[in-house]
């Protein structure tokens, strides 16, 4: 594993011995929380640039300080590759975040007070998708859809049925923790009966949709959010794209009305993601990435454990722990302690708050990105049951560690080894 910069070392030892103590943990864990993914070395050179310095408040050609000539340059060159990755009109990438994007987009689309509806957070939907503690549940009456009760997937004909009774101004389709392939062209046609506009968040799916794996929500969507962390597997960010009609819309809600000087060494890194994300080698990751995550359910499931709808047709699955008589909270601190980072999460009809909850969330991005195929999948799989049926064993506790420290050996994280 690489050393922190000695520079850092002799300037700040404190934080240096954190940032290595961070390098160590992620090389000798397994990380399976689906929100997560390890950057490759030319995202994070990209990341700590030198473009870190300016500030560059506007757009390229129409900034507010001098000096601007290579950040424009940087900044259409961002522009103009997630636009053909994504085969989009219009793309801003400038938002520092994935819940900054949403609200940029309801900003155009919404007056305070309106009407809007988005998936409950209970089951696999965002906190910017209506959550009363998120700006979007302040600002905006959202009406929740969810997941059938049986089959534990998207009802459509409930989100219909809403549609029309509510009439919203939006509808927005995309979730966190939901496993299941999203029917674009439904939100769509949804949408239109009600005369809505359809918002989608592919914060988690892009990646798989840039590679053609996931149908994309263009051209159903008026405006597609998303960040650039997850299967994507670039810096912290987010990014707009929309419509022609919206752009000079879209744009204003970023800057000047919700965020100042744009993060210029961040969106060097976009740059970056999105150009790794054109290469054909990106395509046979993502398919990677889907293969693991179908390998892990499957395999969880065969041991014994429920996986929520039954399976996964994307990055992540959901396992619900109410058969074991645990909650996700302990099942997510004993599995810390074995060496494996997953997140509690709520399961559709919870009845645990979202701090217990009654589930665990699971993804491959990470995994898949240090080189984990098939049989590490499995293997995660095993030692994660070891673990939770022996909740609160030290000695399992210990000695899946083990197994996991040597298993991360012979896959280090690319970034940092």
């Amino acid at each position: 594993m690489e050393k922190v910069s000695s520079i850092i070392m002799q300037r700040d030892s404190e934080v240096a011995q954190i940032l290595e103590l961070e390098a160590e943990k992620q090389a000798s864990t397994i990380n399976l929380i689906a929100s997560e993914n390890h950057a490759d070395r030319a995202v994070l050179e990209a990341q700590g640039c030198i473009m870190i310095d300016k500030y560059a408040e506007g757009y390229p050609g129409r900034r507010y300080y001098g000096g601007c000539a290579y950040v424009d340059m940087v900044e259409d060159l961002a522009v103009e590759r997630v636009k053909k990755l994504f085969n989009a009109e219009h793309a801003n990438v400038q938002p520092y975040s994935g819940s900054q994007a949403n609200m940029a987009a309801y900003a155009v689309l919404m007056e305070h007070g309106d009407v809007a509806m988005g998936m409950n957070l209970s089951h696999g939907g965002h906190l910017t998708h209506g959550s009363k503690v998120s700006f979007s549940g302040k600002w905006y009456k959202f009406v929740s859809y969810g997941v059938n009760r049986e089959t534990e997937m998207i009802d459509y004909d409930e989100v219909e049925n809403l549609a029309l009774e509510h009439k919203p101004k939006i509808i927005i389709a995309g979730a966190s923790a939901y496993p299941r392939i999203l029917d674009f062209e439904r939100f769509r046609y949804i949408a239109d009966k009600v005369d809505a506009k359809l918002v989608v968040d592919i914060a988690h799916i892009a990646g798989i949709i840039a590679a053609g794996l996931h149908p994309s929500p263009l051209p159903h969507a008026q405006v597609v959010t998303s960040t650039t962390q997850k299967t994507l597997r670039g810096p912290r960010g987010g990014f707009i794209l929309c419509s022609k009609d919206l752009a000079s819309a879209i744009d204003a809600a970023v800057f000047p009305m919700m965020q100042g000087g744009p993060h210029m060494h961040t969106i060097a890194a976009k740059a970056v993601c999105f150009f790794e994300a054109m290469q054909p080698e990106f395509v046979d990751y993502q398919r990677a990435i889907l293969e693991n995550a179908r390998v892990l359910a499957a395999e969880l499931q065969r041991q014994g454990l429920r996986i929520v709808s039954g399976g996964t047709d994307n990055h992540l699955a959901l396992v619900d722990l109410t058969p074991m008589g645990m909650s996700g909270r302990d099942a997510e601190e004993a599995l810390e302690r074995a060496g494996i980072f997953v997140n509690r999460n709520t399961i559709p009809f919870d009845p645990k708050p979202p701090r217990v909850a009654s589930g665990i969330r699971v993804g491959t991005p990470a995994i898949t990105t240090r080189g984990f195929g098939v049989e590490e999948t499995k293997h995660t799989a095993s030692v994660i049951f070891k673990v939770l049926s022996n909740l609160g064993d030290e000695r399992v506790e210990k000695q899946v560690r083990e197994e996991v420290r040597e298993m991360c050996q012979r896959f280090p994280v690319p970034g940092i080894s």
